[in-house]
């Protein structure tokens, strides 16, 4: 496979790769005042040696069982270079901030990604570690900002600074019956700064969310999560220092591998729910839609205002369909064979207990149990007698009446009634929720 053909097959996971670059970039309520944005990027930085205070380099470790016939290796670096968005007066004045029109103009760091490409013959590597330059210009861009009139208003200057470093890449055989390699990967910042300078000034020349794609053809990446047994030792013994390895693409892919500052498992893939990248795969993305979409005209004015990448989610957030929110709102993909990747299947004589609805015997609507011999179902109005060893909190309810709103039946064959406390004003939202109380029949009295 040549160079450029090894570059698409790591396009197939840049999605996956972009969501790790931009993990942290900027996070809600996405706006430059907002305190949680005032200490970015949180992920993969390599400063310069003289910094002292983050690392200057990662270090990846993974095994890899290469073609019989050698091969290529092509090594892909990603990362973000800082540039600062700097509002000027007319004049040349530093603000930090311009308003034209009503549009606003704010000082902000922002993000440029970078990439550095490299594909390795593997017999080069045989011979000895292999080094490629990583050099990052920097540059300065000048935006005249004009009002509707075509007045010049003011000026927007982006500037950069140069970013240096090097990939180093070797390989060492390992011993055994099998033709096994570990290949480690290192990732150098050789930039200088100068000691004791502020954060601000260090990240001008750092690399930020480093991380690295890897593709072998002819060869094979070993899992180190689950390695095959006879593997096992040499996966114990891999060192990877602020990146961790993992396979990448679909389940079936072994070629591919994706280094990245934040722990992932063996080919992770993006929910198929999420339309919008909201830079923070820790948070729901239902939650954070929601959140977004209840932010004031003047704060999502000032969100756009600081990135364009933000300004994207507001729009994008604004725009989203019904539908595509509703696909939001929860989804299991935990219920699996071990092993495969299709749902569970059950047999026809068997009904999966997590889904009574599947149960033609059981029917929380019209189920009933007798309470002091009289029928209760749903509608049915009982007094709350709560008993001992049960929640402590429930005793406060004693002697309350309640409406049963379901009769339902767990997995070991006991009988709960979900009940609703009458007169309580959270009842309504509760019901909504399908938020219940649930008692023994044992713990109720029937009102006949």
């Amino acid at each position: 496979m040549t160079a450029p053909e090894l570059g698409t097959v790591l396009d197939e996971v840049g999605a996956v790769a972009d969501a790790v670059l931009f993990e942290g970039y900027l996070l809600y309520p996405y706006r430059a005042s907002a305190q949680k944005n005032r200490l970015r990027w949180q992920f993969g930085v390599l400063t310069p040696e003289a910094d002292g205070t983050e690392p200057t380099r990662n270090r990846t470790e993974t095994l890899l069982e290469p073609g019989r016939d050698g091969g290529i290796l092509h090594v892909r670096l990603r990362c973000l270079q800082l540039q600062a968005r700097l509002p000027h007066t007319v004049d040349g004045d530093p603000v930090d901030g311009l308003v034209v029109d009503g549009h606003r103009h704010l000082r902000f760091e922002e993000g440029v990604p970078r990439q550095v490409d490299a594909a390795i013959a593997m017999a080069d590597l045989l011979d000895g570690e292999v080094t490629v330059p990583v050099h990052l210009p920097g540059g300065r861009e000048v935006e005249e900002v004009r009002d509707s009139a075509g007045t010049l208003a003011g000026l927007v200057v982006r500037k950069s600074w140069t970013v240096t470093g090097r990939i180093v890449v070797s390989v060492t055989d390992l011993p055994g019956p099998y033709l096994v390699y570990r290949l480690r990967l290192d990732v150098v910042n050789d930039g200088v700064c100068e000691p004791g300078a502020p954060r601000e000034d260090v990240l001008r020349t750092s690399l930020i969310a480093a991380h690295t794609l890897l593709a072998a053809r002819p060869g094979a990446f070993l899992s180190l999560t689950e390695p095959p047994q006879w593997a096992t030792p040499f996966a114990a013994d891999c060192v990877n220092e602020h990146t961790w390895p993992v396979l990448a693409g679909p389940a079936d892919r072994d070629d591919l591998v994706l280094s990245s500052p934040i722990i992932l498992a063996d080919h992770p893939q993006l929910a198929p729910e999420s339309t919008v990248n909201l830079f923070d795969g820790l948070e729901n993305d239902e939650i954070l839609t929601l959140r977004t979409l209840v932010l004031t005209d003047d704060e999502k004015a000032e969100a756009r205002a600081t990135d364009p990448r933000a300004a994207g989610i507001i729009d994008a957030v604004d725009a989203m369909p019904p539908e595509i929110l509703e696909r939001l709102h929860g989804a299991i993909r935990s219920m699996r064979t071990a092993g495969a990747d299709s749902p569970v299947e059950q047999p026809p004589d068997q009904v999966p207990w997590w889904n009574p609805g599947a149960d033609a015997s059981v029917d929380p609507d019209t189920d009933s149990v007798l309470v002091g011999g009289v029928p209760v179902a749903k509608g049915s109005h009982v007094v709350l007698r709560p008993g001992s060893g049960g929640d402590v909190q429930d005793l406060f309810l004693t002697g309350m009446r309640a409406t049963v709103q379901a009769v339902v039946h767990d997995v070991d064959g006991g009988v709960h009634v979900a009940v609703s406390v009458d007169g309580d004003p959270a009842a309504e939202m509760q019901l909504a929720h399908g938020r219940f109380r649930y008692f023994r029949p044992d713990e109720l009295e029937a009102v006949t």
